[in-house]
This record gives C-alpha cells, structure tokens and sequence, in this order.
C-alpha cells in the first residue's frame, strides 16, 4: 500500500472534487486528473502541433524555394532572349534582394 499524505485544499474546491469524482474516491479522482492533464499534452505536442524553430525552418525554407523559383524564371527568361521591361525586372530583383536577405544566398 502507498504511503499516505495529508493535502490541505481550500473548502470549495473539496466540493468541487466530491461535486465531480462519481464513485472514485477523491485520491483517485485527484490522480486521475492528473493523469489526464498530462496525457493531455503529451498527446497534443504529437497531434500537429509545432515549435517556433520548427514553424520558422519551414518559412526560411519557403523563402528559399520561392527565391529560387525566381532565380529560375529569371534567368530562362533572359536566356530566350526575352527582356523584361524595366519596371518588371526591377520588382523582381527587388523580390530577390528581400527574399535574399532572409534567407542564405548561395554563391553563383
């Protein structure tokens, strides 16, 4: 049998746990309580939820695929021969430049 302990709780909430325990005793109750809370986060860290380091790895990743993709149609673009009007150049190497300072620029 484990040892036992004597925890002192305020009159009201002594209520609440007789109010909501059915037929656990209110250790029983208590523990599972507990129990569930911590299961409960267990649980919820595993059901999609994701870190702050997580959450930006993604977003530095996206930038540098869409900075790629720029990088790309730039380039073949020019390659057919094809010159963009300045305005058009200008805000795409403008995306290039923000996108670049965010995330790691290789070297060309």
């Amino acid at each position: 049998m484990s040892e036992k302990r004597i925890l002192i709780v305020d009159a009201e909430l002594v209520k609440r746990i007789d109010d909501n325990r059915g037929d656990l005793a209110r250790s029983e109750f208590i523990d599972f309580l507990i129990e569930s809370q911590l299961k409960e986060k267990e649980d919820g860290k595993k059901q999609g939820g994701v870190t702050r380091e997580e959450f930006h790895q993604f977003q530095e990743g996206t930038k540098e695929l869409l900075r790629s993709f720029l990088e790309f149609f730039i380039s073949y673009g020019l390659e057919l021969g094809k010159q963009p009007s300045d305005s058009e150049f200008e805000h795409l190497t403008h995306k290039l430049q923000t996108l670049g300072g965010s995330a790691k620029v290789k070297g060309s």
